[in-house]
């Protein structure tokens, strides 16, 4: 009897933990930037190839997230981790109530989020396609419409204004990677296709150091490991078809203040659930409440 009750414990750890992680990348990625780039991609080239592409580099990204989060229980205590993921949550939770707050009704910031992802998939296919300008530092490449537009022309000016200094030995080094990571993308945009690639480099810069990303380490400190990669790569997948099928008319209908809102009390909710189950993991015979007495 007392092994069956374990296993139906471990069992209902397990769905909650598959629950929390899922919800997380819910309402976390809708509108989000990255669900904005594979909508606007999925318009230009075919959806199963960008679906592909973006989907890969979040399983990726959930994997190795999950992973950070696997090794910090090896370094401290699991309640430790426990607690740290339920102050996290807080963290993310009052701060995107604070954010929610100050937003304005309607889709306006939507459309902010949309027009930076636009920039960087100009900006992406720009480097790659030859129909962008090198700044005169030669680390990042403008559209050329973006120059007939006039966006950049205080950029330049400042660049062009002082003498041309000496490359640096850090500059050099930045340069020799590039021309690697240049040479590592041709080779898998000719295995993969251009599409795929684009779309996974896209996805996986503007999903590193997300608050996902990071709320996926802490979900994995807290909670079985694989069960929260699996419940981030589900949450990652359903967000991901939504944005090739249909992001851009859902990004006009969805209130992102609403959005943030739920996700806020959300997040709130998690923090003290986690805080919670920290508290109770405390064992009070091994602990000392009174060292005076």
């Amino acid at each position: 009897m007392a092994q069956d009750a374990g296993v139906i414990a471990v069992d209902e750890g397990a769905l909650h933990a598959l629950w929390r992680s899922f919800a997380m990348i819910i309402f976390s990625e809708i509108g989000d930037k990255t669900f904005l780039i594979a909508a606007i991609l999925a318009m230009r080239h075919p959806r199963l190839i960008v679906f592909a592409g973006a989907f890969a580099s979040l399983v990726v990204m959930s994997i190795l997230s999950a992973e950070l989060g696997h090794l910090l229980p090896t370094l401290i205590p699991r309640k430790w981790t426990q607690t740290c993921a339920a102050i996290l949550f807080l963290v993310f939770g009052v701060k995107m109530l604070q954010e929610a707050r100050e937003m304005k009704a309607g889709n306006e910031k939507i459309q902010e989020e949309m027009k930076e992802a636009e920039e960087d998939i100009e900006g992406d296919e720009a480097a790659h396609d030859g129909t962008g300008i090198l700044t005169p530092d030669g680390e990042d490449v403008v559209p050329l419409e973006a120059m007939e537009a006039g966006r950049v022309n205080g950029h330049a000016r400042r660049r062009s204004s002082g003498a041309a200094r000496p490359a640096s030995p850090r500059s050099s080094v930045q340069k020799s990677v590039k021309s690697y990571a240049e040479a590592a993308r041709n080779f898998f945009s000719y295995l993969l296709g251009p599409v795929f690639v684009q779309a996974f480099i896209l996805t996986f810069l503007g999903e590193w150091g997300d608050r996902s990303q990071i709320s996926t380490i802490a979900l994995a400190a807290a909670d079985n490991v694989y069960v929260v990669a699996l419940g981030t790569v589900i949450g990652h997948s359903c967000c991901t078809a939504l944005a090739v099928l249909g992001g851009r008319y859902v990004s006009t209908k969805i209130s992102v203040k609403h959005v943030t809102f739920a996700a806020s009390a959300l997040f709130l909710l998690f923090g003290v659930v986690y805080l919670y189950e920290a508290l109770l993991s405390i064992d009070p015979e091994a602990t000392d409440f009174h060292p005076l007495s």
